[in-house]
């Protein structure tokens, strides 16, 4: 198969899309399929990456880490009809999405979508951020979703929102994956003399951008009280983002900084070595799909303490491989930490032997298997569906279509919004 990768985020960004994107991508190529990744050029990218095309695009939009495809089919058209794609895999619903769903088109080939991220927990990075915004983005998202031949969500959970939110198009519940065995072996010894962290040290750790979205001020907050009782507990940060500076700034005020880490972004075996480096992983997002990081640190023996959220409840099994809890409340949270930093080791073992259990279950090679498999589903439908006479009249009518349904979508999911947000203005 030609696969086509189509994203608004690839590579030097470092996030769990991203990762997802090039390790598939990878076992795609070596399994002999052909693969062409798609997405905005970035500042500090790798340049002439083969398999990557990128697209001319704004840096840096509003700040954050994205970048905005700047419009150029002409050159992207070059590009693909000499690659001549059978399937057009879309990693989000909108920009380059709406490109994919034009590729679809033009080249009359399926197009599937991955339901990577919660969207609506992401608007505080546009400028006019509100709730009329988030069921916006939520409407186009779920649009977007029909206008696809096959929908993948990471979890359970999100099939059962996707479902909830309207979405028709049929839905194959597919984890992202991880290489479990790559995250086995590593030398969390190194990592603590590295970062002068006592061998002995009861180290809690995290890994992830430091963002609003993954709620890393009321992490910050939970792990210094756990800190504050407990003085041979350190805390270990893997990651940068925008509240870095307020983390800082919470760590110092609570007199910590001496026993909080941040080690900034790590890749392959350093990240690895950080996973080993810890005795519980801390996660405190509500956002999220799935959360890569959860089962790379239960692959590397680290049970998990987590926020019930969608995502995070399909891999976190309370008391088995870490703890759930079901209140955003601090002291609680800081009990957790305690309860597991009080185990004795029989039970600390249990937890570590499940952690790794459940890991297993979202080894690459399952996850990729499955997508292939949906792949060839969607060719297969489609060839079955293609028009017997095909024509330049057939081909114009059928982007003229697309195009059509990009704009109904775009419409009828603002319209939406708005008549929802008319609705609760009057009953104030």
């Amino acid at each position: 198969m030609n696969i086509l990768m189509m994203t608004n985020t690839y590579k030097p960004i470092v996030g769990g899309i991203e990762k997802s994107i090039e390790e598939f991508s990878s076992h795609y190529r070596a399994k002999g399929h052909n693969v062409l990744i798609v997405a905005p050029v970035f500042k500090n990218a790798p340049s002439n990456e083969p398999g990557v095309f990128s697209i001319p695009a704004i840096q840096n939009f509003n700040g954050s880490d994205f970048s905005v495809e700047l419009p150029a089919p002409g050159i992207l058209n070059q590009v693909l009809d000499k690659f001549n794609p059978d399937i057009v895999h879309s990693h989000h619903p909108f920009l380059v999405g709406d490109t994919a769903l034009r590729v679809s088109a033009d080249y009359n080939i399926p197009i599937v979508f991955t339901y990577h991220t919660r969207y609506e927990m992401n608007t505080h990075y546009v400028p006019g951020n509100s709730d009329m915004l988030k069921r916006f983005v939520v409407n186009l998202a779920s649009g977007y979703s029909n206008l696809c031949n096959r929908v993948i969500a990471p979890s359970q959970s999100i099939e059962k929102i996707l479902k909830e939110r309207g979405v028709r198009t049929h839905i194959e519940t597919i984890p992202t994956g991880i290489d479990a065995g790559e995250f086995q072996q590593g030398n969390g010894k190194s990592l603590r003399e590295s970062l002068n962290i006592p061998n002995k040290a009861f180290l809690v750790g995290c890994i992830g951008r430091l963002a609003e979205e993954k709620n890393m001020l009321f992490l910050t907050d939970a792990v210094s009280g756990f800190l504050e009782k407990n003085k041979d507990a350190h805390f270990l940060i893997v990651g940068e983002g925008d509240l870095q500076t307020e983390i800082r700034e919470i760590v110092e005020k609570r007199n910590l900084k001496q026993r909080v880490h941040f080690a900034g972004t790590l890749k392959g075996a350093e990240k690895i070595n950080a996973y080993h480096a810890m005795d519980i992983f801390v996660f405190a997002s509500k956002s999220e799909t799935q959360g890569l990081v959860l089962a790379e640190a239960m692959a590397a023996g680290v049970p998990v303490i987590g926020l019930d959220s969608p995502g995070v409840r399909d891999i976190i099994k309370d008391n088995v491989n870490g703890y759930l809890l079901h209140d955003n409340d601090i002291i609680k949270y800081i009990e957790a930490i305690q309860r597991f930093y009080r185990l004795d080791k029989d039970k600390k073992d249990y937890l570590i032997r499940q952690a790794k259990s459940t890991a297993n279950d979202y080894d690459y090679g399952k996850s990729i298997k499955k997508t292939l498999a949906v792949y060839e589903k969607a060719i297969g439908e489609k060839a079955a569906s293609k028009d017997k006479d095909k024509n330049i009249l057939s081909d114009i009518k059928r982007s003229i279509k697309q195009e059509l349904d990009i704009i109904t979508n775009l419409l009828k999911s603002a319209k939406t919004a708005l008549d929802a947000g008319n609705i609760q203005d009057e009953k104030k």
